[in-house]
């Protein structure tokens, strides 16, 4: 019998990958993880994952059957990297945590940041959460439930509490002496924050400048005074376009004191990003929270709901069709043509809409700038309308050889590309303005708007030319 391992070492021989080089996991060292987790062999299974980064070890966790994942959680016993919790699935996270218990999930909480501790244990049940909070250190516990308290998706929930202070008049020296003392309570860091008397930021200051200072130089010198304070109180998807917008590496967190409470990190708000972005793509088609974990039930009903609301707005659509029935049996080849007006409105209206809701999620409308998108958006549907009227027109002739029928397929196709661009461009935005999110929404008005557009032009101008 073959080894698989060997297999894998002989394709790594023969088609070296120099992107896989660059990454722990490879093939070979997950069948043999795999293998010593099925034969329950401990000490194998601790020292193949020891060497791998915790991102490496979560992404083989969701890749694992729950089951197999379960099991070789419960073999790592304490030997499971804490970090590693912040980088799986909330499908896999919660299959962890049942595995390893509260009291377990308690000690690894304390190698973490604040923020990373809230972003575990957020999502678990109110006994589960109590149990683990009990588990804490008092200090612990304390940070963990205030950071509980402010708003789910808040910039309080994102923060993390471990910050470095320092006031103004405290010199280079000093500082650096204060930070060699072990006394402050974060070891990872790349920005100071100067603060007055009552906790309010005065500045802040780059790790690197701080060092490539002379001791003798005030740290009021030295700071930045040009700085964005995030309120703890705002949206994270806020927060992501401040990041993104400034191209920010960390900031501060305020109160609305103005106190300083806390710091978030661009590795969190890339986070908040891919989430998003995420959303926004599951929302515009239509299947909530799938994922590759998620329940049949889950699935089901995820999807059920659109699909529900479409089959509605479809009806609205046949039910402009059946106004022209008598005209469609008269005329065949208005039957065949129809598919084509619809598939084109549709296609064309999502285009748009799709390029409407990215410019809402990045905050890049304002009045000016709607009104030159709308312009925009109108040019070229016109111009799109134009040059696929004139290629429908044809197609029909040469179909059908009939000029009538591809003259009102030139005027519908025309008629249905430019009210594609507008309520592409108008739907998103009207949602926004009305309280609802445009990537859930949007979809199903922009195709209904189209199809029923389409099929009444169409079939209206058949009924009244070719009859």
């Amino acid at each position: 019998m073959v080894d698989s391992t060997d297999v894998f070492e002989r394709k790594d021989d023969h088609q070296p990958d120099r992107l896989t080089s660059l990454y722990g996991l490879t093939p070979k060292v997950e069948t043999a993880i795999l293998e010593a987790v099925q034969s329950g062999a401990v000490r194998r299974v601790r020292t193949l994952i020891a060497p791998l980064h915790p991102a490496d070890q979560a992404d083989l966790l969701e890749r694992m059957p729950t089951r197999s994942a379960s099991a070789m959680v419960r073999l790592l016993g304490d030997n499971l990297d804490a970090e590693t919790l912040t980088y799986v699935d909330e499908g896999t996270r919660e299959a962890i945590i049942e595995a390893i218990g509260p009291d377990a999930l308690a000690r690894q909480l304390q190698d973490l940041s604040t923020d990373d501790a809230i972003n575990i244990v957020e999502e678990l049940e109110q006994d589960d959460l109590q149990e683990v909070l009990a588990a804490l250190s008092a200090e612990d516990r304390v940070l963990v439930e205030e950071g509980l308290s402010f708003p789910e998706d808040s910039a309080g929930r994102l923060m993390q509490r471990e910050i470095v202070t320092v006031p103004s008049f405290w010199t280079v020296g000093q500082t650096i002496d204060f930070l060699r003392s072990g006394k402050s309570s974060i070891e990872d860091f790349f920005l100071i924050f100067v603060i007055d008397p009552s906790r309010r930021p005065l500045g802040e200051i780059a790790l690197s400048r701080l060092l490539c200072a002379q001791r003798p130089r005030r740290v009021s010198e030295l700071m930045n005074t040009d700085f964005r304070s995030i309120p703890v109180d705002m949206d994270q998807e806020e927060v992501a376009v401040l990041f993104r917008r400034y191209g920010m590496v960390s900031a501060g967190v305020v109160d609305p004191q103005e106190r300083l409470v806390g710091m978030i990190t661009n590795d969190d708000v890339i986070d908040v990003i891919d989430e998003e972005a995420e959303e926004d793509l599951l929302a515009l088609a239509g299947v909530g929270d799938a994922n590759l974990r998620s329940g049949l039930w889950e699935t089901l009903q995820g999807r059920s709901s659109w699909l529900f609301i479409n089959l509605l707005t479809a009806v609205l659509a046949s039910a402009v069709i059946g106004l022209f029935e008598a005209t469609i049996e008269r005329l065949v080849a208005l039957a065949v043509l129809m598919p084509i007006v619809a598939s084109m409105g549709g296609n064309a209206g999502t285009q748009t809409m799709t390029v409407a809701v990215r410019a809402i999620a990045l905050r890049q409308l304002d009045a000016t700038a709607t009104r030159q998108f709308v312009l925009r958006e109108l040019i070229v549907a016109t111009t799109n309308g134009l040059l696929f009227a004139a290629l429908a027109a044809g197609l029909s002739y040469l179909w059908f050889g009939d000029p009538e029928i591809a003259i009102v397929m030139a005027v519908a196709m025309m008629a249905n590309l430019l009210v594609a661009g507008l309520s592409g461009t108008f739907v998103p935005v009207g949602l926004m303005r009305a309280g609802v999110d445009p990537a859930v929404a949007s979809s199903v008005f922009v195709t209904t708007i189209t199809d029923v557009v389409g099929f009444f032009v169409f079939l209206g101008l058949a009924a009244l030319y070719l009859m």
